[in-house]
């Protein structure tokens, strides 16, 4: 049955009310109001993006949300079709989020709202130069947004924590590129950098105007001169609630002959005491990618830094090495810019191992700061995290290319609170162990210290061979590794148990 005709006086009356209802000059131009009627009924039918704390999610289905997964396995609304990897039932008319990952800290407080940290025009004090450009001074008047905008691709659905009125995006060009594009999309430029890992110029734009993350990022999308548009992601670092180190034992490294001297190795970290005796002679190099935000915490660095190369009583996995200590953490947390400049920093000290002991979402510009330092030499270590069992993959550790390790006890058992995955590479000491912390010693537990026990011993197998690859490190760690839990390969240990001794005898 036809729909009832509203009759031609009523349609000329309605007209007439929204004609007034309209903004001087507008109600006169019929295309243009055709073109809000047109962009009013596509943001009308458009699903809602709604977060959801469910941890069931598997990475099938975060692909299919960031629209990664070809479109025969992904549904229309984005989760895997026939409820593929689904652990509970769907939620009809929203794109579902993962749960946010949140620091496991002991006794830490609710989460609240992360404190952005400052742009990401760090200090350092070691003798490497930094000659990052200063940001480009902020609009000194309201950022005016341009009218007619135009989604040059879906609104994103966004896993994980992100800075809400922020995004991130490489730009071909200098600063007054830069500015343009800040004109055109109605945004504000707090910080832009050239990137050595990206091969571009970073900018970190403000959104003034409340537009979502989402939304921004597809709007960008539709000019050429940005390569990549990413949120501002956060990260958070893994520590778990916790006699001696039982660690050399465990990975069959005597530590009596354990050296890592002179191998240089870069830590992504909150900041440390350096006057801490565990670390004396072993920082080679500083830098600070938040300097304007305060230094409050330093344990967890401290701990990172001495289990890899700690001197004294609480004596590392590679006592000679070399430490060059970015701080890219306050409070547990630190965002995908301040990462990315300590990273940059990292690459410029020609380290040969950076050790990340932090977990957050998928982030492609991460992703490719990962694959191009790998291209360049370095063995990337990260912790696959302390989530639980049904938490989503871990980053930068998911990534490929990256050492993603889990933790184990004395007795070779699995971490409890450890991530699970097909990511999970190796397994290392992590439970319970004796590291230096801010106030002297502390018993540390996560998946942070098991991966600085892999970056140490790995820094024993440089030590021994300078000319060894990153692919030969990889490939010999894997073929050696003690097998724990099913055959093979498995989702929580990996390959198994680290055997540093088996892998500096593996043949290349």
């Amino acid at each position: 049955m036809a729909a009832n005709p509203i009759p031609g006086n009523a349609r000329r009356g309605r007209a007439r009310r929204l004609r007034r209802n309209l903004p001087p000059g507008i109600a006169s131009r019929p295309s243009v109001i055709l073109h809000a009627v047109i962009l009013a009924a596509a943001f009308v039918a458009a699903p809602a993006f709604a977060q959801t704390n469910d941890p069931n999610l598997t990475q099938k289905q975060l692909d299919c949300l960031n629209r990664t997964t070809s479109a025969g396995g992904c549904d229309k609304d984005g989760g895997a079709k026939n409820g593929a990897g689904m652990s509970g039932p769907a939620t009809s008319g929203a794109v579902l989020l993962p749960a946010l990952i949140v620091d496991l800290f002991p006794n830490s407080p609710a989460p609240t709202a992360p404190q952005t940290p400052a742009p990401s025009n760090g200090t350092s004090s070691s003798n490497g130069s930094n000659n990052t450009p200063p940001p480009a001074p902020a609009p000194s008047g309201p950022v005016t947004v341009p009218q007619g905008l135009n989604l040059a691709e879906p609104p994103r659905a966004i896993a994980g924590e992100f800075v809400p009125d922020e995004v991130l995006v490489t730009v071909d060009g200098g600063a007054g590129v830069v500015q343009q594009i800040a004109n055109s999309f109605g945004l504000q430029v707090r910080s832009q950098r050239q990137s050595r890992l990206l091969g571009a110029t970073l900018v970190r734009f403000g959104i003034t105007d409340g537009r979502p993350v989402g939304v921004v990022l597809a709007q960008l999308a539709a000019d050429g001169r940005t390569r990549r548009r990413e949120p501002n992601h956060i990260y958070t670092l893994q520590q778990a609630a916790g006699i001696a180190n039982y660690a050399f034992d465990r990975i069959a490294l005597d530590a009596k002959q354990a050296s890592g001297e002179n191998v240089r190795i870069a830590v992504i970290d909150t900041g440390i005491d350096d006057t801490n005796p565990a670390l004396a002679g072993v920082i080679a190099g500083q830098y600070d990618a938040m300097p304007n935000v305060p230094i409050e915490k330093r344990d967890h660095g401290t701990s990172v830094d001495g289990l890899i190369a700690g001197v004294g009583p609480l004596e590392g996995m590679a006592p000679g090495a070399r430490i060059y200590h970015a701080r890219a953490f306050e409070g547990g947390k630190s965002t995908m810019d301040v990462i990315l400049s300590a990273l940059d920093w990292a690459a410029e000290q020609n380290v040969r191992i950076i050790n990340m002991s932090f977990v957050g979402p998928k982030n492609d510009l991460l992703g490719t700061a990962c694959r191009n330092a790998r291209a360049m030499g370095m063995v990337l270590v990260a912790a696959a995290g302390n989530n639980g069992p049904k938490a989503p993959y871990g980053y930068p550790a998911a990534f490929d290319g990256v050492i993603a390790v889990t933790a184990t006890d004395a007795k070779d058992g699995l971490m409890p609170q450890a991530n699970r995955g097909a990511y999970v590479f190796i397994s290392a000491p992590g439970v319970e162990m004796v590291a230096p912390s801010g106030a002297g010693s502390d018993v540390v537990t996560g998946t942070s210290f098991a991966a600085a026990i892999v970056s140490g011993a790995i820094a024993n197998l440089i030590h021994a061979a300078p000319d060894r690859s990153a692919d030969d490190i990889e490939k010999a760690l894997a073929a050696t590794a003690k097998d724990l839990g099913p055959k093979g390969r498995d989702n929580d240990f990996g390959y198994g148990l680290l055997d540093i001794k088996a892998a500096g005898a593996a043949k290349e």
